[in-house]
């Protein structure tokens, strides 16, 4: 929708191919359907070094149109942002049906042909050009320039299904298969089942095998019917899918990383001498959310109607332990059709970033989740769509007019 747009607000006459009935599925269900629209990180370098790897490839492409002038686009298209934790932006109105507003009036004013139900099958070439998309209604498309905007395996329920990858590699492309890279895991432990959509916004996560730490994040996590999610696991959960090709993986769960172990006995202390005539599952609230309280007090083995004046030293210790490692073992990751992003894709090596075509069909421009680029979750998936798609539609419209 950005490429189509930004080609035809250059004056070129744009027709957009959409395999479903409507168009930006994926985009409405992003965020939890409130749509992360960027990371609020104005520097490109910094901005870039979240990403894997790949800050030489894209950082002429981020010149051009970074955090900044994505912004500016959507407010000037008249949808306000609000910035939350880790610099994420959303739209103010918390809905991701204004980004898809904003977009869709993008197309109208540059009188964009939309067309629907039409499922692509693949590409006609001729002396490394693309002439050509076929239809799977046997129709053909011809034109001086393509975008390919497919994106990559994740929420297939949406229309990503991996075909642009297909049709790459038909054409001669190198394309690394994908696989899940931000996707929830599987947990074994029953009690984390049990806390099915509780969340504790600030925990810090080890990640842990054969007992050696292989990694630390701290941020937000949620706990669902299959083991857990949210961004901090999201960002983890690459790693912890690398790991358990070698064997088993642990997570140690901080739920009061802001106290240290001296810090956490004081506070108990505290507590307990205000609450004395308390039950000890009735003290716990002011340290962590209602909901994980029996949790607590099932994984502490004090049982939850002792007052806390009676409450020994020794099991006042063990429960700071506890509060500051609860260990849970990872069964697995989610497949690619619950993942928020895949990774793999077509190589960079085979791209110009400078304009965003095809080293092979420079007619070609290939764009957001078809690249093979990891990158964490915060807002940057969708503005690697927003740099990618705006300079694709740039160059390919000014080679059209």
């Amino acid at each position: 929708m950005m490429a189509a747009g930004r080609a035809a607000e250059l004056g070129a006459k744009v027709i957009l191919i959409e395999k479903n009935d409507t168009l930006g599925k994926k985009l409405l269900i992003t965020g939890g359907g409130r749509c992360n629209v960027t990371n609020a990180e104005p520097d490109v370098r910094k901005f870039l070094s979240k990403f894997k790897n790949v800050d030489k490839f894209l950082f002429s492409t981020f010149s051009q149109f970074s955090v900044i002038e994505a912004l500016d686009f959507f407010h000037t298209h008249g949808m306000e942002t609000k910035e939350e934790a880790f610099g994420r932006v959303f739209p103010l109105s918390n809905t991701a049906q204004s980004v898809w507003d904003v977009l869709l009036q993008y197309l109208k004013n540059g009188k964009v042909t939309i067309q629907s139900n039409s499922p692509v099958i693949g590409f006609r070439t001729e002396d490394n050009k693309i002439t050509s998309v076929l239809l799977k209604n046997k129709s053909e498309i011809k034109a001086k320039s393509f975008v390919l905007a497919t994106g990559g395996l994740s929420r297939p329920e949406t229309g990503s299904t991996g075909d642009g990858f297909k049709w790459l590699k038909e054409i001669g492309h190198t394309v690394t298969e994908p696989t899940a890279s931000l996707v929830p895991i599987s947990i074994k432990e029953a009690w984390v089942k049990r806390l099915q959509g509780v969340s504790l916004p600030e925990v810090k996560i080890t990640v842990l095998q054969n007992g050696a730490k292989q990694s630390i994040k701290r941020g937000k996590i949620l706990f669902t019917h299959f083991g857990l999610s949210g961004p901090t696991i999201l960002n983890l959960s690459h790693e912890i899918g690398e790991l358990l090709k070698y064997g088993e993986v642990k997570l140690s769960l901080d739920i009061v990383p802001h106290l240290d172990p001296g810090q956490l006995n004081l506070k108990l202390q505290e507590i307990w001498k205000e609450k004395s005539n308390k039950k000890f599952k009735n003290t716990l609230d002011s340290l962590v959310p209602s909901a994980f309280v029996p949790v607590v007090v099932e994984l502490s083995g004090i049982n939850g109607d002792t007052p806390s004046h009676s409450i020994t030293r020794e099991s006042r210790l063990a429960l700071v332990n506890l509060l500051k490692d609860i260990q849970v073992e990872v069964s697995g990751l989610l497949g690619t059709e619950k993942a928020i992003v895949t990774s793999g894709g077509v190589s960079l090596s085979e791209i110009d970033f400078k304009t965003m075509s095809s080293k092979l069909y420079p007619n070609l421009y290939l764009v957001g989740d078809i690249l093979d680029i990891d990158r964490p979750s915060g807002g940057y998936s969708l503005q690697l769509c927003w740099t990618t798609g705006y300079i694709a539609g740039s160059s390919a419209g000014k080679i059209i007019t």
